[in-house]
């Protein structure tokens, strides 16, 4: 069971609108909600590399290249166990000290990968029990699938933490006072291909044990509502079972597609041509080959549909926010965000599913401050638009993945100022 992807039965309604000013960090935001500790750290600007300690790379504008191997790596492919040499370079960051011991922390990047190439990101801490930790692989990731198969890791579990696809999580009484990254990029030996780390991003929590929300009040985006295209993930149902096989498994990457196309980028005809001519919204399936983790088996990965959306030139990292009042700035700034949640049926008004774990695009807010989603948990493109219940929604969403969003935005786009402890 797919914990990203699973669901059953659907719904559908419609909402429109338009773009606004961001406002301004309101007061609420200058302390977290109690309890709730995130923090984000990005490296994307040769000054920024210029903090961790590179070997073999070299810092451009443009991100950290392979420059000059400095080491080997034999990596074993998760479909057929061939055993493969590369050639490496690596970029270690700094250690990071959030101010606060993580329970858990998500990488994300975004990089160009040619050829037979890849890149490898590794997380390691010091713990509050005063240990260092190994170094935990958080995934080993291409943007194609030809030549290496993208896939997570399973079985690093120690006394230390471990690895739930995506997520690193600290074991009891061991979170992380301070943590760092390892990027490795690879390339096959005796080859001319040169991967580029084009930004990299973790962010840290530490979060109260889900429970009864106070549901937070409308501040922003009141009335908004983005107009960002409507796709449907069941009307691929029983296409391309090797990469999980459409319908309520291709959330993730329908959504993906959806915050694409609202930016006008995405897939061209020629990338897709292998799609089956009778196939509907082909870029579809085109992203689920290319988000698909042969370890997971299945396309809900986060960071990899983060890294999938930077091959397209936008920036794209996984972040958590605090609460809807954080989203709706995010809205105001003419930003849609890709949210993870789950809950039971009949538990949000507007969804007449249950689900164990799903990926929807918050497209903006009702005049009253009520969620509009495009959720592709719908029968048709046309039934995507889907107004929710405010408080229900927002407390699945907090309760589950505990506020994990997708952000996606070109570089042109600024991102609204974040709050002083900063999650974006």
């Amino acid at each position: 069971m797919n914990r990203r992807n699973v669901l059953r039965t659907a719904a559908g309604a419609v909402v429109a609108g338009a773009t606004a000013a961001v406002p301004a960090a309101a007061a609420g935001d200058k302390k977290p909600p109690a309890g709730r500790q995130l923090a984000l750290r990005r490296w994307d600007t040769p000054q920024r590399w210029a903090e961790g300690t590179g070997s073999g790379v070299a810092a451009g504008t443009g991100g950290l290249a392979f420059a000059a191997p400095t080491g080997t790596l034999a990596h074993t492919d998760a479909d057929s166990g061939a055993v493969t040499v590369y050639e490496t370079a690596t970029w270690t960051g700094p250690a990071t000290d959030t101010g606060f011991a993580a329970t858990e922390v998500i990488p994300s990047w975004t990089a160009d990968t040619p050829g037979g190439s890849f890149v490898r990101i590794e997380l390691s801490g010091t713990t509050a029990a005063g240990t260092t930790t190994k170094w935990y692989n958080l995934g080993d990731w291409a943007a194609d699938d030809t030549s290496f198969r993208r896939t997570s890791v399973s079985g690093q579990g120690d006394a230390d933490g471990t690895v739930y696809t995506d997520t690193f999580a600290a074991a009891a009484g061991h979170a992380l006072t301070t943590w760092r990254l390892r990027v490795t990029l690879a390339r096959p030996a005796g080859g001319a291909d040169v991967p580029v780390l084009r930004t990299v991003a973790a962010v840290a929590s530490a979060l109260p044990a889900p429970g009864k929300l106070t549901a937070s009040t409308p501040l922003a985006a009141q009335g908004l509502v983005l107009d960002v295209p409507q796709y449907s993930q069941e009307i691929h149902a029983g296409e391309y079972p090797q990469w999980n096989g459409g319908g309520e498994s291709w959330c993730s990457p329908t959504s993906t597609s959806m915050v694409l196309a609202y930016w006008g980028t995405g897939p061209d005809p020629a990338d897709y041509a292998w799609v089956d001519p009778s196939y509907a919204d082909p870029w579809v399936d085109f992203a689920a080959r290319h988000t698909y983790d042969h370890t997971f088996d299945g396309c809900g990965n986060w960071p990899f549909n983060t890294a999938y959306a930077g091959r397209f030139g936008v920036r794209g990292f996984v972040t958590r926010l605090r609460s809807l009042n954080e989203a709706e700035r995010f809205i105001a700034a003419g930003i849609p965000l890709i949210a993870s949640a789950s809950f039971k049926k009949g538990e949000v008004p507007g969804l007449s599913y249950g689900t164990n774990g799903h990926l929807m695009v918050l497209v903006g807010f009702t005049a009253t401050g009520d969620p509009v989603l495009n959720d592709p948990n719908s029968p048709t493109n046309a039934q995507v638009r889907k107004p929710v219940g405010r408080a229900e929604w927002e407390a699945a969403w907090l309760n589950s993945s505990r506020g994990v969003v997708y952000v996606i935005h070109p570089a042109s786009v600024p991102l609204p100022t974040p709050p002083a402890q900063a999650n974006w």
